[in-house]
């Protein structure tokens, strides 16, 4: 994980849910000069196989660059939830995944695949977020780990044994990775909000591009 710095609202949201993570922010520019990437970056911000919580029609669109192994980006699914419970029907997440803490991230990517293909996505990743420290920890988790997480989120194990190497899942990580190059991602969570990106970063600023975006979309 490479994060900019400390989201105190942050750590209270995800204490109460995962346990919570700290980082410092530090760039100064306020999230209202926020502006859209260029056209070309746009083309790539969503492929038509990225997860999406929440209503496909949603005029409000938040990509986020996420590393399952990611202490940052389990202590912001809470905060993103909240939002989305909070603006109903004009909010969606599409998943975008970066695996920069390498074999743990990858093998939790093929986890998520597995578990899309089965239809059980969002409730297999909230279980490897909330059992994040047993299997993304330093150490060396036991082989078979995360399935086992997985499995208590509706997971098909064996099933998902095979779906994990298909070629499919293979072109997707492959083409991920090529977009958080193109896009220029270095750190988990990154945030998009209608293709503006969140910048300065923080809890209290992606708040507020999304409810400036909410409020546009309806006026």
């Amino acid at each position: 994980m490479n994060r900019r710095g400390l989201v105190i609202s942050v750590l209270a949201v995800g204490a109460a849910a995962f346990g919570g993570a700290a980082w410092y922010v530090s760039r100064p520019q306020p999230v209202t000069d926020a502006t859209p990437v260029a056209p070309g970056v746009n083309d790539v911000l969503i492929r038509p196989y990225s997860p999406i919580l929440g209503p496909e029609t949603a005029p409000v669109t938040i990509v986020e660059f996420f590393d399952p192994a990611c202490e940052a980006c389990r202590a912001f699914y809470p905060v993103i939830k909240d939002m989305m419970a909070q603006h109903g029907d004009a909010v969606r997440v599409v998943i975008r995944y970066t695996p920069f803490h390498g074999e743990a991230s990858m093998e939790a990517v093929r986890v998520l695949e597995a578990a899309r293909m089965q239809g059980v996505f969002e409730p297999v990743l909230e279980a490897v977020l909330r059992e994040q420290p047993r299997w993304a920890s330093h150490g060396a988790p036991a082989p078979g780990l995360i399935l086992e997480i997985a499995s208590s989120g509706g997971l098909d194990i064996e099933a998902a044994r095979t779906q994990m190497l298909a070629p499919g899942v293979v072109a997707v990580l492959n083409q991920d990775r090529a977009d958080v190059e193109t896009v220029g991602v270095r750190q988990t969570p990154t945030f998009f909000v209608n293709s503006k990106p969140l910048d300065p970063f923080g809890e209290a600023e992606l708040r507020q591009l999304v409810a400036s975006e909410v409020a546009a979309s309806q006026g």
